[in-house]
């Protein structure tokens, strides 16, 4: 949280995370007209479909009285009350103000009756605080009605729940409150001590109908990070783990997630007894807080993993010193830096990511030429920005001599924005004909039924029936033939047992009807040629024609 104190009223950022059941809709109420407040987005929402009709986690950040009371409206339907106590408070240990502890906020926790569970909480403190966790106290205006229930016991010193199974089936609230105080050593009593802090922390509990024995629920596996692990981030920087697990009795459904804004989440795959997830996150410039949390948990129909946290520090990083330039071309950064700017700086220990990128310096400045593409640079995505990073800072090699002289940590990145990476205008176009096929040549030839290149397909015709208005004579020769019908003959590819041999017409007999086989060399796979009119004339330059096919 920032506090800033304006007497007699001080007042703190605030950042929130909620829970509501149910799909991702538009919430209101979470900032009035004038409130200094910003609703997070994302492009993927962080959901859930365990338990019941699923969830969805909003997220928001707001300018608030350091003690603040108050029930918070998140549309119609869903309101909570939040009590949080954040007054300024100068450490005596190190004269400093005060950082409140940081809470992570897991995916709805899953038990089932009659089976005992344990849940660590996450929680972590700026200044390295003991960090205590307790119920929620209505009696002092902490939470408004909320009992406590029997059967969730907590370790206040460790941050821990357990669930007795002593439960029925049903959904529960567990209402916390989590405190910080200043380290002490082990003869002080600690029960003493007072905080300096306290921030709300709401948990969500469905008991469900146990399936299976209770020691069936999905586990980690593989190189999945440790619970409470912490990820430094420097700016410009992005950092990616994936989750894995093994789940035995039922396959995974879903991988429920919550994080920080555009938290990206990827190829989920679930497959047999084993599922995994992919998790990426970009420090790009954002007002979130320093100590980010990722939570998740594994879902099945009837279970659910052991809920575990990973914390994303954004390291605080100093102003760039007066003089520094760093500019940004088309195919490369270029990056000028006082060397008075820093002292007791071994300028020979720094270089880029890669160490074959060179680093030239003088007496006053040393400065780097720096490809976008090479010497160790990086390219990530955030939101709609191309961001190419590198780094410069002090590479010591091992020695057995312990040294306490600085070092140098420099993030280097050039953000391209969207529009202009991909240009304010542009055009979609269909290539000609000419350019995907090449030179196109028709070739026409006429030959009689079982002659030419294809004459093995046509030397076999079929009859086809033909319907035509029958002239007096036309009959009588019919009669006199001791014929009934009329027919003609058509090549066709179509084998016909009947008729064995080639057709070869009569001198002066009229073929009224053919068809035409078009053949291509083309090397496209799965061209297709559509043929929208054609005419026919009987001189070469076309001058009196006829039509034969429109509009295809």
């Amino acid at each position: 949280m920032r506090v800033s104190c304006v007497r007699p009223v001080c007042q703190v950022r605030a950042h929130f995370t909620a829970v509501v059941t149910g799909p991702c809709a538009s919430v209101t109420g979470l900032c009035a007209a004038g409130d200094d407040c910003l609703v997070e987005t994302n492009t993927v929402p962080f959901t859930g479909s365990k338990p019941g009709s699923g969830w969805c986690s909003h997220q928001w950040q707001k300018t608030v009285a350091a003690n603040f009371r108050g029930p918070i409206s998140l549309g119609s339907s869903t309101e909570m009350y939040v009590a949080l106590k954040a007054e300024p408070v100068v450490r005596a240990n190190n004269g400093k103000l005060n950082h409140p502890a940081f809470v992570a906020l897991p995916p709805p926790l899953r038990v089932r009756e009659k089976c005992p569970h344990h849940f660590p909480l996450s929680v972590r403190d700026l200044d390295g605080d003991r960090v205590r966790c307790r119920f929620a106290k209505e009696d002092q205006g902490e939470c408004v009605k909320c009992p406590a229930h029997s059967f969730v016991e907590l370790d206040q010193e460790k941050c821990s729940l357990s669930f007795t199974g002593d439960a029925a089936v049903g959904l529960y609230h567990v209402f916390l409150m989590v405190e910080d105080l200043v380290p002490a050593p082990q003869s002080v009593q600690l029960a003493q001590s007072r905080p300096m802090s306290a921030v709300p922390f709401i948990l969500s509990l469905s008991v469900e109908k146990a399936q299976h024995r209770c020691s069936a629920e999905p586990m980690t596996s593989g190189d999945t990070l440790d619970h409470n692990s912490v990820l430094y981030m420097l700016p410009f920087h992005q950092k990616s783990f994936t989750v894995n697990y093994d789940s035995n009795q039922e396959s995974v459904t879903e991988i429920a997630v919550i994080g920080p804004p555009e938290l990206y989440r990827t190829g989920f795959l679930s497959l047999g007894p084993v599922s995994s997830l992919n998790i990426a996150w970009v420090r790009s410039v954002n007002q979130l807080a320093r100590l980010l949390p990722v939570c998740f948990v594994a879902n099945t129909a009837n279970l659910q993993s052991d809920p575990r946290c990973v914390w994303l520090y954004q390291r605080e990083m100093m102003a760039l010193p007066t003089g520094t330039e760093l500019n940004c071309g088309k195919a490369e950064m270029s990056l000028a830096l006082p060397i008075s700017s820093f002292s007791n700086i071994d300028i020979s220990e720094l270089q880029l990511n890669s160490p074959t990128c060179p680093i030239t310096y003088n007496a006053t400045y040393l400065t780097a030429r720096i490809p976008l593409e090479g010497c160790g640079t990086k390219t990530v995505h955030s939101g709609d920005e191309l961001i190419y990073t590198n780094t410069l800072q002090t590479v010591r090699t091992y020695s057995k001599v312990i040294r306490r002289q600085p070092v140098l940590v420099l993030p280097l990145a050039c953000r391209i924005p969207g529009i202009q990476a991909k240009g304010p205008k542009y055009e979609v176009g269909i290539p000609k004909e000419k350019e995907v096929f090449g030179e196109v040549e028709f070739k026409l030839e006429f030959h009689f039924p079982g002659q030419g290149p294809l004459g093995k397909f046509t030397r076999r015709p079929v009859f086809r029936r033909v319907r035509r208005e029958l002239q007096e004579d036309d009959l009588s020769a019919a009669a006199s033939d001791g014929t009934s019908s009329s027919a003609s003959t058509t090549p066709s590819a179509s084998n016909n047992a009947s008729a064995t041999t080639s057709y070869i017409p009569q001198l002066g007999s009229k073929i009224d009807t053919l068809d035409l086989y078009v053949t291509s060399n083309c090397t496209v796979s799965r061209a297709e040629m559509l043929v929208s009119s054609c005419i026919q004339s009987e001189t070469e330059d076309f001058t009196n024609s006829s039509t034969l096919l429109d509009q295809g």
